[in-house]
């Protein structure tokens, strides 16, 4: 299979493995502080994933410490815009220290999940990303609301799927309130992920299957077992034929990203 693929992970959350993980994926999204991390997490954040050649990207929250960012919130669209454009100034301001030019953006947690389907937030995110620099790349669900306002406001968009989160029939994925929400096994992933990239589709847990564009697998770095899932995802993909690598962006530039 010649279908170049990249593997993302969040990092800079805590979770004590990054470096590891780091070994294993292509791009990085890192926390900026609204749900964990800090100046300094993101940071070296930055700096490790500049040293292992892994392309970063800023990963926005709603602010909401106390819940990891995975609670949604009532808030505005222009709330919204304000608070990525805090946290993308932030970001680039400490990439641009370390030499390192930002990729990409993905939305944390229960941003991602309501942008996924809140035209008018989705579109605040986008807006944010373009007047930030239109040469990042969105991370977003394929056919979602997040990535038609993507493309809306010019962005390069890297279509997303999860490699260790199971889907509803309606192409969303299953709550993390649910048992079924986690896949654990990597082999069981792997199978997952390639057939997503093969046919496009993935089997829901209503055992129907879902049409899915993947151009981005996400996993948790916060997951217990990460880095052993990681390990096995990728060998799993480059056994199979699949080249893993960042995206880059194709709207006027051309350098390497990270």
């Amino acid at each position: 299979m010649k279908l170049p693929v990249d593997l993302n992970a969040d990092l800079g959350e805590g979770a004590g493995h990054d470096d590891e993980l780091l070994g294993f994926v292509t791009s990085a999204s890192i926390a900026c502080g609204f749900h964990a991390g800090d100046a300094d997490t993101i940071h070296q954040s930055i700096v490790a994933a500049r040293d292992h050649n892994v392309a970063v990207g800023a990963h926005p929250s709603l602010f909401d410490r106390e819940n990891f960012g995975r609670k949604e919130l009532l808030v505005t669209p222009e709330e919204v815009f304000d608070a990525v454009t805090y946290q993308l100034g932030v970001f680039q301001a400490i990439a641009e220290s370390a030499g390192v030019r930002p990729n990409h953006v993905k939305p944390h947690g229960a941003l991602y999940n309501m942008a996924t389907r809140d035209n008018k937030i989705a579109d605040a995110i986008a807006r944010a990303i373009a007047k930030a620099d239109s040469l990042l790349i969105l991370f977003a669900p394929d056919k979602s609301a997040l990535a038609r306002a993507g493309e809306a406001h010019g962005l390069q968009i890297a279509r997303e799927v999860f490699a260790d989160r199971n889907y509803l029939v309606d192409g969303s994925l299953v709550p993390r309130s649910r048992p079924d929400a986690l896949l654990h096994d990597p082999e069981k992933a792997a199978a997952h992920v390639l057939r997503m990239l093969r046919e496009g589709k993935v089997r829901s847990v209503d055992g129907k299957d879902v049409d899915v564009r993947a151009e981005t697998i996400c996993l948790h770095g916060d997951t217990p077992g990460a880095v052993e899932f990681a390990r096995a995802l990728r060998a799993s993909l480059e056994k199979e034929g699949v080249t893993v690598r960042a995206p880059k962006s194709s709207v006027g530039d051309t350098t390497d990203p990270a």
